[in-house]
């Protein structure tokens, strides 16, 4: 199949190749509900030697620029009390930790969480971190401009691999909220 956007020697609905997707990645496609079809989220296999943005984009396609989107783990602390949670903003912005997440989380503090939290907590790659498979009783702020996208180019759980998403998608994940303003301009 061809890939919705750039330009991948290999395509695969989800569905189909589970066996390629982190253990929480391939339950979350398997478990899959809501009003996109899981054979619409599709997995292209990628060198992980070109898993940055900027080169990734020279390598797959520049459009993917545009198309792109970033998942971080964050940690809101409140009263010795710590919320994680994930952001999911195009890759041409930046996460408001300070200000959007902070207030979402009820945070007296917010900060991106350490690598071994983030890969620790999900199961997941670190730069390959994807809103698909999270924890159930996650937070997933999501920027409303991924969510206007037709698809979306996200990580995969790995840093081989990425998965195209349509942009709707992401608002129906468990515990989504859409918010305006999560991603900031560079």
């Amino acid at each position: 199949m061809d890939a919705p956007i750039g330009h991948f020697d290999s395509a695969t609905r989800a569905p189909d190749c589970l066996d390629e997707l982190t253990h929480p990645v391939a339950e979350a496609v398997r478990d899959w509900q809501g009003s996109v079809p899981a054979d619409q989220i599709v997995y292209v296999d990628t060198d992980p030697q070109w898993a940055d943005t900027a080169v990734f984009v020279e390598h797959y396609g520049h459009e993917l620029l545009e198309r792109s989107a970033n998942c971080v783990v964050v940690a809101g602390k409140r009263g010795g009390e710590t919320t994680l949670a994930a952001c999911v903003v195009l890759s041409t912005t930046r996460v408001d930790v300070n200000g959007v997440v902070r207030r979402q989380l009820g945070a007296r503090k917010a900060s991106f969480a350490s690598m071994d939290t983030a890969t620790g907590e999900t199961g997941m790659e670190y730069g390959g971190i994807t809103p698909l498979g999270l924890p159930g009783d996650w937070p997933v702020l999501v920027d409303s401009a991924v969510v206007d996208l037709p698809y979306v180019l996200v990580g995969s759980g790995r840093r081989r691999g990425k998965l195209l998403v349509p942009g709707k998608a992401f608002a129906e994940l468990p515990g989504a909220v859409v918010l305006e303003g999560l991603g900031v301009a560079i």
